[in-house]
């Protein structure tokens, strides 16, 4: 195995993704084609239920850089990024970005058409560093695009800051409206909502599978996390979260876990590696197993379908600090309930270069989980994006002697 491989899934719904994938991006470009209007925009907000609900075409170019490790684009656009004085040390997603939309975007031979350009772009007000930075970028690249600046308040939630998030949705409708002449359908809009939440609630149940014993779905799946990311409020998320439901409920009923004998229960801290979701697979020779992780977690937020406007709202505040805007008491909390809930025995942390927000506090993270639960973890170096910054012969060794250290503990009836 080396520093990129793609990941052994053994969902057959798993393996419908590609197409789900490629149609997503077929319709931005048929967006820009018969010009119904394309905004750019980061992932995690509520901003896009209210683009599906005016019938407008959302495009995710955070979302776009793990594809293009997929495809293994990235060292391409990297060469770009640094040529224009980008330094390496800066996070991936904002490297890829740059190096992308000054390097081949519109050229031939982009997979999936790579892109369709901008008519809106909409940049956060909150969230890490690099992801308002990025579309700072995004926006002088793009000088023709309409732009609006988000201002959410990244802070403990209360009643003030709900009112005000209104506002905010409010003031997004009226630019949208503005800019593209459609009016908001608020009955359309309760409809979005409602498959949105929909869609959380398909997310929470499979997930939950997860806890069962032997687990009927892996981290090695984690690609599912496309559609959450994508297609949040429409049908096509739903139905295909059905699907992937059903056939999860299957195998658990069954008793069926995703390898033949497992034997030791994994969870993975921080973001993937994209380029190497094969990682996930590389535990299965041990009988292990990546039952949970801390990225999936944070693309379910419930609605109040109710309350459309106000749901998004609350969207809008809750996202971000899901995962990189949070207090290290909390994701400390996190990782340790998410350690009882799926009856963890070992914790990987990865030590991400591109996502030092995720990544700090993990050195508390690691004492408390032998402290509070006694389940022993392992810290390894690398980057969701840059292959460059991952070693696999380092991986290998620490993982292995990891894993022993977890059977011998398993064998003598130690947690």
């Amino acid at each position: 195995m080396g520093n990129t491989q793609k990941s052994t899934k053994r969902l057959a719904t798993a393996r419908e993704l590609q197409q789900i994938v490629a149609e997503f991006y077929l319709e931005g470009h048929e967006a820009k084609r018969t010009g119904k209007p394309v905004g750019w925009m980061p992932p995690m907000n509520g901003l896009i239920e209210i683009f599906y609900a005016m019938d407008l075409m959302p495009v995710f170019p955070e979302n776009w850089s793990p594809v293009c490790a997929a495809f293994g684009l990235i060292d391409k656009n990297y060469q770009a990024a640094e040529s224009m004085g980008f330094s390496p040390d800066l996070c991936g997603y904002l490297r890829n970005c740059v190096g992308y939309i000054n390097g081949m975007m519109g050229t031939e031979g982009v997979p999936l058409g790579g892109l369709p350009e901008p008519d809106m772009i909409f940049m956060p007000g909150a969230g890490c560093v690099p992801t308002m930075k990025n579309f700072q970028y995004i926006a002088r690249r793009f000088p023709g695009a309409k732009v609006f600046l988000g201002d959410p308040p990244p802070v403990p939630i209360q009643r003030y800051h709900i009112d005000y998030a209104v506002h905010e949705i409010k003031r997004i409708i009226a630019f949208l409206t503005e800019v593209t002449g459609r009016k908001m359908d608020y009955d359309r809009l309760g409809e979005v909502v409602r498959l949105s939440d929909q869609a959380c609630a398909l997310w929470d149940e499979i997930t939950g599978y997860r806890r069962c014993i032997p687990t009927p779905i892996s981290a090695a799946e984690v690609g599912l996390m496309f559609v959450m990311v994508t297609r949040q409020g429409t049908r096509t998320a739903v139905d295909y979260l059905a699907r992937v439901r059903d056939e999860v409920k299957e195998r658990a009923e069954k008793g069926a876990g995703i390898i033949a004998e497992e034997k030791v229960r994994l969870f993975w801290d921080n973001i993937p590696l994209w380029y190497n979701l094969g990682l996930f697979n590389y535990f299965e020779k041990y009988g292990g197993v990546v039952v949970a992780e801390t990225y999936s977690a944070a693309w379910s937020i419930r609605l109040d379908v109710d309350n459309p406007l106000e749901a998004l709202a609350m969207k809008s505040l809750m996202s971000y600090p899901m995962v990189s805007c949070v207090s290290m008491k909390r994701r400390k909390e996190m990782v340790l309930r998410a350690c009882r809930d799926y009856h963890i025995d070992g914790v990987i942390l990865h030590s991400n270069k591109s996502c030092l927000p995720i990544t700090l506090g993990q050195m508390d993270i690691k004492r408390a989980l032998h402290e509070e639960l006694g389940v022993p973890s392992v810290v390894i170096e690398a980057d969701h994006m840059d292959p460059a910054n991952f070693s696999m012969a380092q991986f290998e060794a620490r993982v292995d002697a990891f894993m022993e250290v977890l059977l011998q503990r398993k064998g003598s009836g130690r947690r």
